[in-house]
């Protein structure tokens, strides 16, 4: 099959033959060369079997490179052109490590103001003799949206091997902000024209006279080509975390979440835009002034859930609390058998703009996602959520065996008929409902020891094999989905089931945004390693990233005493530490006021209320145009629980910004393990102490059989090995 490709492709194998040949080198098995082409400055990787790949480092923009000069440096070659419009920089470098990796970071200086309309992808696949476009490939993922600048491929004519491609788009930040352009949707393209297309700049010049880095990639070359749908992601995994381990990463920004805990309780409880009442109960609403809408059960669970974990954390009670309990009984159709989205005295209200806002019509996921929350609660001793949970499951395993396990988008309740089959034409449903649901199942079994349910989950279980990515559908459902799995795993001892679990992360990590957006509105406010609540969702979602931050915590837990894949001790843990630094950011006032909408689609934003903000954009549109969401009130109940343990002998907190476990509470000391990577690092920040005591205190992480004392950066701030057991000792009192 031949490719249809652009000139600045088509002839590129015989601008090769005939081009300059600046310097040739070994990288494990495999030879690279460097070729000036006149237009372009390339670099040559070729497999051990002679096949090849070409990255072009630098592009002349229609004029030719002149002048070249080639230097070995430590670590690697620095490379500097010349042609009549400017100046080029490039540094190539082999960073260490197990596999075939190296970068190429580029810059541009321009000789005068410049606009500039075009440039081609850079990476180009070659054949020993023959044209680029009789070459066969596929691409297993790429960057979509502001997601990080990705493109994992295998080259399968001539059957050569694999590459993983990662632009630190950070790096360009500064372009972008002088030429007003976005890093969206830069890396990708269609076989055989893939990798970077930078964003070039139509309107807006470049200024003259200042260096600007125009590229800085990292490639890993794979002999292997993963075949089935597992082993796609557990290579995606694997080459991301490598990669990951040699980016630039920003320093994490601390924030008092237990402060921010009593300012959300306090407008939640006082402002009146957070409520309605339906027979005389009060309910949350969606979003901040939105009494159009019906309250739904999906609301009142997203925030009594997390905040049911604070009070169980702090030791306290809530009104608030008690108050979302008591109205959950409302919302159970006795008819029907199960739980309902909307609360049936306002479904009157509801205006049928949506498929969804009609009468007794269920969003697939959105029956399963309430049900999950009940069982949490359930387990957590609440009576009310068990009995609804179990008085409702019945009904689930109706839908789940009506649908043969595959569920479309839209249903009707009472009669099950199809309201809306399919995401898109051709796509299918909601393919992560089966991991839902299977989840539900494996709580119910939990509660009851009833074995109906394990079976269950197994049956729905089978409508996920072969999907790989495609099991992703919305990220939180997704990430609990995986925990699941790996407890079947745990209870089967079916590396299947482990396999999918592998899966789903894959579809969480390909669908985060590892880099900083430093342009635009984005410089206010850190955004490195946030979570895209769907695959094509053009922004951040506050809920779906605290729902994420959790169930990334129940993986690590139910990974105790398994063997996992190790490049989920790298990932796993950073996405939790950063999340802990960014998700404080959805507060509006925590943003300058300019770059929130104007106009909200749904209820209004209150700038100084402690509620927030739905959805985060690319740095060149404003955010929290959806709304200001309610029911993504319970970040600091979530976080809390989670990244901070109470010293009561010292009446002190803890912040500790990796998962921590195993904790230990004696008379003079306590100890726990950080659940992360020793290749990493994590930070501890004792609260609350005043420095009499602190300077009594003494930090120890074991080092094989012994405790070492470790300095801090301050009294209380404390640097420690990404995975190791940790000992806070003191005095006693």
């Amino acid at each position: 099959m031949i490719n249809p490709v652009t000139p600045w492709t088509a002839t590129v194998h015989n601008d090769l033959e005939k081009g300059k040949l600046l310097f040739d080198a070994a990288l494990q098995r495999h030879k690279f060369q460097l070729f000036n082409t006149i237009d372009s400055i390339w670099l040559t990787a070729a497999w051990p079997n002679s096949a090849r790949i070409a990255f072009r480092l630098a592009f002349g923009m229609n004029s030719n490179f002149e002048k070249t000069a080639v230097t070995e440096i430590t670590g690697g070659l620095l490379i500097t052109a010349s042609t009549r419009l400017g100046d080029y920089r490039i540094h190539l470098s082999y960073p260490e490590g197990p596999s075939a990796v190296f970068r190429y970071t580029v810059s541009f200086r321009g000789a005068f103001q410049m606009l500039i309309p075009f440039w081609p992808r850079d990476i180009v696949p070659l054949t020993k003799e023959g044209k680029v476009e009789n070459t066969s490939g596929i691409v297993h993922a790429h960057q979509v949206g502001a997601r990080s600048g990705q493109l994992f491929a295998s080259m399968t004519k001539p059957k050569n091997g694999s590459l993983f491609y990662f632009q630190n788009l950070t790096a360009m930040s500064d372009y972008c902000d002088a030429s007003e352009t976005s890093l969206a949707e830069t890396v990708g393209g269609q076989w055989p024209e893939i990798g970077f297309q930078f964003p070039v700049n139509r309107e807006k010049p470049l200024p003259a006279g200042k260096e600007y880095v125009i590229s800085d990639a990292f490639v890993i070359l794979d002999e292997k080509i993963p075949e089935r749908d597992c082993q796609v992601a557990e290579q995606f995994l694997d080459c991301l975390a490598a990669v990951y381990l040699l980016i630039p990463k920003p320093e994490p920004v601390f924030h008092d979440w237990n402060a921010i805990a009593g300012k959300v309780l306090h407008d939640l409880e006082t402002n009146k835009g957070c409520w309605t009442q339906a027979e005389g109960t009060p309910y949350l609403n969606a979003y901040v002034g939105d009494y159009r809408t019906p309250a739904e059960i999906m609301v009142q669970l997203a925030v009594l859930m997390p905040l049911q974990e604070y009070l169980a954390w702090s030791g306290n009670r809530h009104p608030i609390s008690d108050d979302l309990a008591s109205g959950l009984r409302a919302f159970y159709d006795k008819n029907i058998g199960s739980i309902v989205r909307w609360h049936p005295a306002q479904e009157d209200d509801l205006d049928k703009s949506e498929e969804q806002k009609r009468e007794m019509v269920m969003d697939s996921w959105y029956l399963h996602h309430p049900l999950l929350n009940l069982a949490r609660l359930a387990l957590g001793g609440n009576k009310i959520a068990e009995k609804l949970f179990l008085d409702s499951i019945g009904y689930a395993i109706k839908v789940a065996r009506h649908f043969n396990y595959e569920w479309p988008v839209f249903y009707k309740m009472t009669t099950l008929e199809v309201i809306k089959a399919e995401t898109a034409p051709g796509k299918g449903g909601e393919k992560d409902v089966p991991g839902s649901y299977a989840h539900i199942m494996l709580m119910a079994w939990k509660l009851t020891g009833e074995k109906r349910f394990m079976k269950e989950a197994m049956n729905a279980i089978k409508s996920l094999d072969g999907l790989g990515f495609d099991i992703f559908y919305q990220a939180n459902n997704t990430a609990f989905a995986a925990g699941a799995f790996l407890e079947l795993f745990k209870e089967t001892g079916e590396s299947r089931y482990l396999e999918l679990s592998y899966c789903c992360l894959a579809g969480i990590f390909k669908n985060c945004q590892i880099w900083d957006c430093n342009y635009g509105h984005a410089k206010n406010f850190p955004n490195f390693f946030a979570v895209f609540p769907l695959k094509d969702a053009p922004y951040t979602a506050a809920y779906e990233e605290l729902e994420v931050h959790a169930a990334l915590h129940h993986y690590l837990e139910a990974a105790k005493g398994i063997e996992i894949q190790p490049s989920l001790r790298i990932l796993v843990p950073e996405f939790i530490k950063y999340a802990a630094s960014r998700l404080a950011y959805y507060y509006p006032a925590l943003l300058p006021e300019e770059m929130i909408a104007e106009e909200i689609k749904t209820g209004e934003v209150q700038k100084d209320l402690w509620i927030p903000l739905e959805d985060i954009h690319d740095g060149w549109e404003k955010s929290g145009e959806v709304g200001q969401e309610v029911y993504g009130a319970g970040l600091p109940f979530g976080i809390l629980p989670r990244q901070y343990f109470r010293i009561e002998r010292l009446d002190a907190l803890v912040f500790v910004d990796y998962p921590a476990s195993s904790f230990r509470f004696g008379k003079t000391s306590v100890t726990f393990h950080l659940e992360g990577s020793p290749r990493l690092r994590a930070k501890m920040i004792l609260l609350g102490l005043p420095k009499a005591v602190l300077s009594k205190i003494k930090v120890e992480q074991k080092d094989r059989s012994v405790y070492r004392q470790l300095k801090g950066a301050s009294s209380n701030i404390f640097e420690l090995s990404g995975r190791a057991r940790v000992r806070i000792k003191w005095a006693a009192f």
